[in-house]
């Protein structure tokens, strides 16, 4: 909230310069359009009623300086209360949201897993197998390899590598529960679909503007490769340094940071815990 409130009051700074630039009127016009466009946004934020004669009037007196008709102090305290009432009810509005979605989400799965071919697990992860490989399966420490397509309950799709044409690849204990579950079900050339509880996903505190609180979500994933070699012969080379000589002097290379598997585009889009 502090962060949009201060993007209005930049906005409204970049106003004077707008209108007292020379050059095309009509960029002069847009651009002005545009400042009022996104400080509108950024006001809408707060999720609160606001007075709109006011907020054009105090706009207007601060761009014409004109003498405020609130001392600085009073628009600080107003400001902060204005601050923490729209804090109190995005609170309010998450808990709201909260409780709607593990209602929605314990009745689709109680419903989903009296489906043909859907299987539930102990935990509570749901899946059906939509093509079965026949490759080995991985462990929960393995690198994997993956196309996939993550969906809420309404069906919207909120993240897919499809869409990127980029597979992701991942330490499969790196990611929210139900992957590391469901994926160690797989074999490679497998493609299966995935209803996630909430507890297995992002829980309460949701994930970004696209995932809500206690939100149950519906994946699809095709597991394209495994990689074990790196992990075993990272554990090979300690042992192997711990039984040389002391004498024995090494000469260190650089490496390539941008290399390191955890600075892979693809694998900050992953679902991480």
């Amino acid at each position: 909230m502090r962060l949009a409130w201060g993007m209005v009051f930049s906005a409204c700074a970049v106003l004077p310069f707008v209108a007292c630039s020379g050059g095309d009127e009509s960029f002069e016009k847009k651009a002005s359009y545009a400042l009022g466009v996104d400080i509108a946004n950024n006001v809408k934020q707060f999720g609160t009623s606001l007075d709109r004669d006011a907020l054009v009037d105090g706009l207007l007196d601060a761009l014409s300086e004109r003498e405020p008709r609130l001392s600085p102090e009073e628009v600080n305290e107003l400001v902060r209360e204005l601050l923490a009432k729209a804090q109190e009810e995005e609170v309010g509005r998450r808990i709201g949201q909260a409780e709607a979605n593990m209602q929605e989400g314990e009745e689709f799965l109680a419903e989903n897993k009296a489906k043909d071919g859907v299987v539930e697990t102990a935990s509570g992860l749901q899946y059906i197998v939509l093509k079965q490989g026949e490759g080995p399966s991985p462990a929960a420490t393995d690198r994997v390899t993956v196309h996939y397509e993550g969906k809420s309950l309404d069906g919207k799709v909120f993240d897919s590598s499809y869409e990127r044409d980029e597979p992701s690849e991942f330490v499969l204990n790196e990611v929210i529960s139900g992957w590391t579950e469901g994926v160690q079900l797989m074999k490679v050339g497998s493609k299966y679909r995935f209803f996630i509880p909430s507890e297995l996903a992002y829980g309460g505190r949701g994930a970004g503007q696209d995932i809500g609180p206690n939100a149950t979500l519906i994946f699809e994933v095709e597991l394209m490769s495994i990689e074990r070699e790196k992990v075993a012969s990272v554990q090979e080379g300690v042992c192997a340094y711990a039984s040389l000589p002391s004498h024995y002097t090494f000469i260190a290379r650089p490496i390539d940071i941008a290399r390191l598997p955890w600075q892979s585009p693809a694998l900050r889009r992953v679902p991480m815990r």
